[in-house]
């Protein structure tokens, strides 16, 4: 394996993380962003709580947060970021994670070409953490997953595979993605930043936030996030935590400001290594501490399991 699960999930949350918070400050990071990330959080916290997908825990957490989510924010990008922790949760297993994927965007409205978005998004995370991402046939390969569809995601995506395999640069691309303000414009623009700068996370990103230098009629400054969050989430699945320049992860650790809702980044690195944990079947003790108990004396054990043996999913 060239990277281990929890580098590639750290990767993917932290590269969402750093995609926001670089998005629209030259490559520094920024003291206040959109809070785009806590819906994602919300998420992975229910996971851990039951070790499974339960849609009522899930709304339930996020009525309680409603009143910090603006009116006007673009609830699409929250969506596909919401939906990480299902595709880290399910990514070994295809067929599960579209069936869960489809099952939490019931949350939401029925946009087509917001579940489109997540969908391929989701599948290209899935294919990196198995380490089954091929760049030549990626884009033929979430077209067949997918399915039938009324979006012009697929199109959309077949124009990069072509923009690809002809070596255009960022200019091009972005002229053939940034006339007008659509999500699906915005998904195949992070997927070709991700693909043309495969083995370089910084680069990726950064070239993803200098998307939104490109004058776009209307353009909000949450969308122009959304390219930049879609490409750290997937160049940070693929090249896992290691490949996330180390001053940026020290700036990281070096703020006190709050981060997707969390106290401080320490804490949501800890939070990615419990969610780690409950995916690959660690028994946590300290949720039963009954068990531990013989006779006054408390064993200090680590259980595992083997994948698809005893995990409660």
């Amino acid at each position: 394996m060239r990277y281990s699960p929890i580098s590639r999930f750290r990767g993917t949350l932290l590269g969402a993380f750093l995609g926001e918070s670089l998005a629209a400050t030259g490559g520094k990071i920024k003291s206040h962003y959109l809070d785009l990330g806590r819906m994602a959080v919300l998420g992975t916290e229910s996971l851990i709580a039951l070790g499974r997908l339960d849609l009522d825990d899930w709304i339930g957490r996020q009525q309680q947060e409603s009143l910090h989510l603006a009116a006007n924010d673009d609830i699409s990008i929250k969506i596909i970021l919401a939906t990480l922790p299902v595709t880290l949760f399910f990514h070994e297993n295809p067929i599960k994670l579209r069936q869960n994927l489809l099952h939490v965007l019931k949350i939401w409205e029925d946009d087509p070409v917001v579940r489109d978005g997540t969908l391929a998004v989701g599948y290209a995370i899935s294919l990196a953490l198995t380490e089954k991402l091929n760049p030549l046939t990626l884009i033929p390969q979430i077209i067949s997953f997918l399915g039938e569809t009324p979006t012009s995601i697929p199109k959309k995506l077949l124009r990069v595979q072509n923009l690809l395999e002809q070596g255009a640069g960022l200019s091009r691309a972005q002229a053939e993605f940034a006339r007008e303000e659509e999500l699906s414009n915005t998904i195949a623009m992070a997927f070709y930043c991700f693909l043309s700068t495969l083995e370089d996370f910084r680069l990726a990103v950064l070239r993803a936030t200098h998307n939104r230098n490109f004058k776009v009629e209307d353009a909000t400054p949450l969308s122009s996030q959304a390219t930049s969050v879609i490409t750290g989430a997937l160049s940070g699945a693929y090249n896992g935590i290691g490949g996330i320049p180390v001053n940026w992860q020290v700036l990281l650790l070096q703020r006190n400001s709050s981060v997707w809702g969390l106290t401080s980044f320490s804490q949501m690195l800890k939070l990615t290594d419990a969610f780690v944990a409950v995916w690959s079947g660690v028994y946590n003790f300290a949720l039963h501490p009954s068990e531990l108990t013989e006779e006054g004396y408390e064993a200090l054990l680590a259980v595992y399991a083997a994948p698809r043996v005893i995990r409660s999913r």
